[in-house]
């Protein structure tokens, strides 16, 4: 294989393997993260309408410590919360205005969610692309698509 190709492969997999599979492994986490701050919004709004249904004014709880460590607490007014609203900050809400407010940031991390999801597709995109063009450089015919589903159907 002369020089000039075989360069040209190495570039291709190192822009796969220290580009776009390290950028598609921190995006992958990135969205997971937004998924879990979507069920953490879902259980506190689950949790604020049973509060609101049964009107609980106190409660007593575990809190998970970390590590699977619990305490036990007393929460004295459960009319009251404060929430993350984003960059550190918290606000205080009554139960009704935190379940006004839930829906909204809901909407927004369900777009956010649609964009980390749409950057994983293009990266994929883009890590295709790029073992199509070392295929194009070995001079390897391009899969067929039957022989690819046969091999499928094989597991």
């Amino acid at each position: 294989m002369e020089e000039g190709r075989q360069k040209d492969l190495q570039l291709l997999e190192e822009i796969i393997d220290k580009g776009l599979k390290q950028k598609l492994l921190q995006t992958i986490a990135s969205r997971d993260k937004i998924f879990e701050d979507q069920k953490e919004l879902s259980d506190l709004r689950k949790n604020l309408e049973t509060l609101e249904k049964n009107g609980v004014n106190s409660l007593k709880t575990m809190v998970n410590l970390g590590s699977e460590v619990y305490m036990q607490a007393e929460v004295s007014d459960t009319r009251h919360i404060f929430m993350d609203v984003g960059l550190g900050f918290y606000v205080e809400f009554t139960r009704q205005e935190a379940l006004d407010y839930i829906p909204k940031r809901e909407e927004l991390v369900k777009k956010k969610l649609e964009e980390v999801t749409n950057v994983i597709s293009q990266i994929k995109g883009r890590i295709k692309l790029a073992h199509h063009q070392i295929q194009q450089i070995l001079n390897l015919p391009d899969e067929n698509t039957s022989s690819y589903r046969q091999r499928a159907f094989q597991y």
